[in-house]
């Protein structure tokens, strides 16, 4: 066998891939709600209310919710580099293309339904290709962290959205700030694809003692990266953890989405704060998500390290969306602005401690399946998201603001209690447990 040459790096390949996947995310965000801080400005220009403006963001996590299965299974057969590369360059063209509809043509409101559309659909791609990643390149005990670093992104891309965008759009107006969002995901789309690799064994930079630690580490149903099975239809469909999860992703993205979709004009329409005041308040929720997510992640390992999978995977997230649900009822009836900001940031940042563990126990269970039932799961979610930007607006207007932060509160609870059902020990390809995995040195 030919000897492959391994060169080694200050830090592990995978921790310097899983940042640019960070960076992806972050990108993917700013991509996905510059909308909504252009909203009213594009509300203004095409002569559209708050339900029709919903129905344009609905579209986005409509098409991304459709793809999310296709995405799990070219995740799968393509691996993370080529699809990514790929996905970054479809949002590229659609993000640019919602600038190009004029407001003056016949259906202008259908035809930005249909970009959006179709920029979700690209866009789905994302997260099952990093789940994928994350199976391939990390062992059990460090996939919370490498979760909840790329989530950390989402914090990241939608916090500096509404400066930035609010900025350019003061400035050159609003199709500059989507110019300007595509421009930078294709930049991090090539360095994606000339840095990474689908799988450490193929990456001449991974030394060899972090090769044999992510191999040991990979858990016992993936002995080699390559390999390919028929895909078990039957037993994805039918495993009550997955439909947990699903049930319960589709909770958590409802929430995710209220403030993703509507935070901003809610802080400018119903707190009655300016464009400028809005756009710095309408940070905090990120800002939350940013810190939430990486410190989730971070959690999630020690606690799976120190007492089990279970309280590490399952019983932490649930006291995290129970917290949540709590969280947007205190802030919702606040009387001051300022209090309801700071009060309902918090929730959707004690929100995003549970994400990095919807990720990890796919990769744990799912093995080289990760990426497809991760897309299923995270395709609820986006049915979730899907309902919140349309529902949202409906609830306000007819019954007002606290009876849509209501409702996601409600939801968070379902979220919850649904992982009580979940048994993360149970292995989806060979129906053995998962082990609990050992400390480790990077």
């Amino acid at each position: 066998m030919t000897s492959i040459r391994r060169t080694r790096t200050a830090l592990p390949v995978r921790y310097l891939l899983v940042s640019w996947l960070f960076v992806l995310s972050s990108v993917a965000y700013l991509d996905r709600t510059n909308i909504s801080i252009a909203g009213i400005q594009i509300g203004h220009e095409y002569r559209i209310d708050n339900t029709h403006l919903g129905w344009v963001f609905s579209a986005f996590l409509i098409g991304y919710a459709v793809f999310q299965v296709p995405a799990g299974l070219l995740a799968h057969r393509f691996g993370s580099r080529r699809l990514l590369t790929f996905a970054v360059v479809w949002w590229g063209i659609f993000t640019v293309l919602t600038t190009l509809v004029p407001p003056t043509i016949s259906h202008a409101v259908g035809i930005l339904i249909l970009v959006r559309f179709a920029l979700g659909a690209g866009e789905a791609t994302m997260y099952p290709a990093a789940s994928q990643f994350v199976e391939r390149w990390f062992p059990i005990s460090e996939r919370g962290k490498a979760n909840g670093i790329i989530f950390g992104g989402v914090g990241v891309g939608s916090g500096f959205t509404p400066p930035i965008v609010t900025a350019i759009i003061l400035h050159f107006g609003w199709r500059a700030s989507f110019w300007v969002s595509a421009v930078c995901g294709l930049l991090a789309g090539l360095i994606w694809y000339l840095a990474a690799r689908d799988t450490p064994e193929e990456h001449l930079r991974v030394s060899e003692r972090e090769l044999a630690l992510i191999q040991a580490g990979r858990g016992p149903d993936r002995t080699s990266a390559a390999a390919k099975h028929s895909v078990p239809w039957r037993r994805i469909l039918s495993s009550k953890e997955i439909i947990a999860l699903t049930l319960s992703y589709l909770a958590y993205g409802y929430v995710a989405w209220v403030f993703f979709g509507w935070f901003y004009i809610y802080l400018a329409q119903a707190r009655g704060l300016n464009l400028k005041t809005s756009a710095v308040y309408s940070i905090l929720p990120f800002v939350g998500m940013t810190i939430g997510a990486m410190g989730g992640g971070i959690a999630s390992d020690w606690l799976v390290q120190r007492f089990s999978l279970r309280v590490g995977r399952c019983i932490l997230p649930f006291f995290a969306m129970a917290t949540t649900s709590a969280l947007l009822v205190v802030g919702s009836r606040a009387e001051q602005a300022r209090t309801a900001g700071i009060v309902l940031a918090l929730g959707a940042g004690v929100l995003y401690i549970a994400q990095s563990c919807f990720w990890a126990i796919t990769a744990d269970f799912a093995g080289e399946y990760a990426g497809l039932v991760s897309g299923i799961m995270n395709m609820g979610a986006q049915i979730g998201g899907a309902f919140a930007t349309s529902l949202t607006p409906f609830l306000a207007a007819r019954l007002g603001w606290q009876a849509a932060f209501f409702t996601a509160s409600g939801l968070a609870v379902i979220g919850a209690l649904a992982w009580l059902l979940v048994d993360p020990r149970k292995s989806l390809v060979s129906g053995t447990t998962v082990p609990k995995p050992s400390l480790q040195e990077s």
